[in-house]
């Protein structure tokens, strides 16, 4: 048994855990209802599926203008929106000329077809609490929340993140609408930019008894963490898709080539070793 498995055995009732471990469940056949009460307002449709994508956590993808509470903006919480844009972008153009790993992501990209315009690939918007970024498949366009990302270490983060997916997007005939395909980059995305074995001691996948498998664990709490945020699914079917593609994707390090230990040389390593392996210098 897997461990996102004997996790979500463990918060599961169960019958639940067993129907979600088995697949055993049957599908129930749901009960008529009139034309009348199942059809939904146009509104009511749109709004159900921003939510069920995600775009529910990108206020300002749905064209909406972001409105500060003036109780948040009596306590310094909001009213800075231009000020904290202004240093985002100020963030983002720091990481793009000096980050080794946005550096790497930047040229492997450009060498797949795929160059980056910072004016029209990134954006610093306004987000839900609960996301630091975002890679948005349909504008081809990455999301750097200005509320939360807030440092350069931040930001050299979540560029690097997305911009994971931004490669895996360019170069392979992904469909986010995919579960499977998610968890797949989001995988890629947290071995090769987020977990390192004091992540996972922060996260609670490790401890000195199970060292070896600590990174994985990180990964697959990570990339289960982010399919669950970003798209309306059971976590039983996250779960699923996570243990299903990770032996393939947890292998494939294209383009850092490298997982990235914390306080070490290895983003730089990575960033030299780029054009060993046919990727542009940014």
């Amino acid at each position: 048994m897997e461990f996102l498995t004997k996790v979500w055995a463990k918060e599961a009732t169960a019958p639940e855990a067993i129907e979600a471990i088995t697949g055993a469940a049957q599908e129930k056949p749901k009960p008529k209802t009139e034309k009348a009460s199942a059809s939904k307002e146009p509104a009511e449709e749109t709004t159900t599926a921003q939510k069920d994508w995600g775009y529910d956590l990108y206020p300002e993808r749905r064209g909406e203008t972001f409105k500060p509470k003036w109780t948040r903006v009596l306590f310094g919480l909001e009213g800075q929106e231009n000020i904290d844009r202004f240093k985002c972008e100020e963030n983002v153009y720091w990481c793009v000329k000096n980050g080794p790993l946005v550096k790497l992501m930047m040229g492997a990209l450009k060498s797949s077809g795929c160059p980056i315009d910072l004016r029209r690939h990134i954006s610093c918007e306004v987000c839900d609490p609960t996301v630091t970024g975002g890679y948005d498949p349909k504008l081809n366009q990455i999301v750097v929340c200005q509320n939360m990302a807030k440092n350069k270490s931040m930001v050299h983060g979540v560029l690097t993140h997305e911009m994971i997916h931004m490669f895996d997007y360019c170069n392979n005939d992904m469909d986010f609408r995919n579960v499977d395909h998610l968890a797949c980059t989001e995988i890629r995305a947290a071995n090769l930019a987020h977990c390192s074995f004091l992540s996972a001691m922060f996260q609670g996948d490790a401890s000195p008894f199970n060292v070896k498998e600590a990174h994985q664990n990180c990964v697959k709490s990570k990339a289960l963490a982010s399919v669950l945020a970003v798209r309306n699914v059971s976590k039983a079917d996250a779960v699923a898709a996570v243990e299903r593609v990770f032996p393939k994707c947890y292998a494939d390090l294209e383009p850092i080539g490298r997982r990235i230990r914390r306080n070490s040389t290895d983003q730089q390593k990575a960033y030299m070793e780029a054009p060993m392996y046919g990727y542009d210098v940014y």
